[in-house]
């Protein structure tokens, strides 16, 4: 028997789900705001939450990983009151089970209640069967811990599964843990580098060689391919992979066979693949960069890895889980980091992600000598200097040289001229970021982490303004992922 929580403003949608849940032999109970809704799932286990978008307290969709992470992992059917594409994708990327818009019909509704409250059933079992190892892999932050359910889901399974981030969010070490906690663990985990493949290496680098069967094939030679039989073949940055070793690849991948240079048989392997790349491969194949029946075949589970600066709390952990380390490989006492350092640590913005910190936190530890405590003089001038530089960039301060040649954000006799000149480069004049941070930096300053939080709001809002929605224009000029954009939309609260 399940048990289901229903959290809408809507008495009478709650009534008839109330009633659709008793006759098919589950409980329910119901909240009309979040404020209660959240009471009840952390003071109980439930099974499954009905979860409105629209309520009276805020947007159910920016509480959808809370509710997700209460005591009983519940599943999320997601409801609205109009059809929001976006909020759909927002919803699905969150971990919601489905998405249905007011009024749905009673069999609809049915359906989807009773299959994921079957699939709960099923992830319960399994969870209780299986203990995932996350040993090597740091991190308690709500963005992280959205990960694990995946990986675990895709170590219960034989799927092919894409991983998606930045570079150095841990692309690789996801995708050993996930073979380290697969059927397949006593077996090979086979890396491909795919920016090395080139068209004329290609079947001997994957397939292997018969000797004599081209000049220089001195020996014979097992590809990668039959190297991961039985084991996980894992393609990094898939993305940089050429269109023509795409498409031999494609047939490898749905066949399962290959045949060596030179060799007149095919022969069978039978690999797991697990693809990576930093890429937007949709993106790719809309430009016809990337085969769309190849991308189809790659990302039967797909785990966006977020970047360490959207990991609020983590970099703390993943810098006393590496100093550790450090300890333990130069064989020293145990270091910590002083409060200065973990400040400075937690300014910026890390475009090389948890490798970057790693790699910087080592040379501190280095640095520190035969000390015990790491300070933020033990970070070399380099970065000091980039760090410094990134902070004030974005808290909108400017050195003497930025002043002449950047608008001004103060009231002055020039900023007619200002105007002016910001009029002819085709800015909006009334422009929104102009605005907040002239109101901002004329008041008293608030901490570093608030203002950052403000800037990229206005920052998302000033490029709606400025493109109209245009999400192709808006996606290359900041770089951001379709998915990243919309996840930011919906933790902001902008409605595009």
């Amino acid at each position: 028997m399940g048990k289901i929580l229903i959290i809408d403003d809507d008495v009478q949608v709650c009534e008839t789900i109330e009633s659709l849940v008793a006759r098919t032999g589950h409980n329910s109970v119901s909240s009309y705001n979040l404020t209660d809704g959240l009471a009840k799932v952390k003071k109980d286990d439930f099974d499954l939450v009905f979860l409105d978008i629209s309520l009276p307290d805020g947007n159910g969709l920016d509480y959808l990983q809370q509710v997700k992470d209460s005591a009983g992992n519940p599943e999320i059917i997601i409801l609205t009151g109009k059809g929001d594409a976006d909020g759909a994708e927002l919803a699905i990327q969150g971990g919601a089970w489905d998405f249905l818009v007011k009024p749905s019909s009673v069999k609809q509704i049915t359906l989807s209640m009773s299959r994921a409250l079957e699939f709960h059933k099923e992830r319960q079992n399994k969870a209780q069967c299986v203990a995932l190892n996350l040993d090597n892999i740091v991190g308690k932050s709500a963005e992280i811990k959205s990960c694990y359910d995946l990986v675990a889901h895709a170590s219960g399974s034989d799927a092919n599964v894409l991983l998606n981030g930045e570079t150095g969010t841990g692309k690789e070490l996801f995708a050993q843990t996930i073979h380290e906690n697969s059927k397949r663990s006593v077996k090979n985990f086979v890396v491909v580098d795919c920016a090395s493949l080139t068209e004329t290496l290609v079947e001997s680098t994957l397939f292997g060689h018969k000797r004599g069967s081209f000049t220089g094939a001195q020996a014979d030679r097992k590809g990668l391919i039959p190297l991961a039989d039985k084991g996980t073949l894992f393609l990094d940055e898939v993305g940089e992979m050429p269109l023509a070793v795409q498409k031999s690849f494609l047939r490898v991948l749905q066949e399962r066979t290959y045949r060596p240079v030179g060799e007149n048989r095919e022969f069978k392997s039978d690999f797991r693949l697990i693809a990576a790349t930093n890429r937007d491969l949709e993106a790719m194949v809309s430009r016809g960069d990337f085969r769309q029946d190849l991308l189809y075949r790659i990302q039967t589970i797909h785990i966006h890895l977020p970047p360490l600066r959207d990991r609020e709390g983590d970099i703390r952990e993943l810098t006393s889980y590496h100093l550790a380390r450090l300890s333990a490989q130069y064989g020293v006492p145990p270091k910590v980091a002083n409060s200065d350092f973990y400040e400075v640590l937690e300014n910026y913005d890390w475009p090389g992600n948890v490798r970057q910190l790693f790699n910087i936190v080592e040379q501190a530890f280095v640095a520190a000598g035969v000390g015990n405590t790491i300070y933020a003089m033990h970070l070399s001038d380099n970065l000091r200097i980039k760090m410094a530089k990134s902070n004030l960039q974005k808290s909108g301060s400017y050195n003497l040289k930025n002043v002449q040649t950047e608008p001004r954000f103060v009231s002055s006799p020039d900023s007619e001229l200002v105007s002016e000149k910001k009029d002819s480069s085709g800015l909006n004049k009334n422009s929104i970021f102009e605005d907040t941070v002239s109101a901002v930096l004329t008041e008293e300053l608030p901490p570093l982490k608030v203002f950052k939080k403000m800037a990229e709001k206005k920052y998302l809002e000033e490029l709606l303004l400025r493109h109209q929605g245009d999400i192709v224009s808006i996606l290359k000029i900041s770089g951001l992922s379709r998915s990243h954009f919309y996840a930011l939309l919906k933790k902001y609260e902008i409605n595009d």
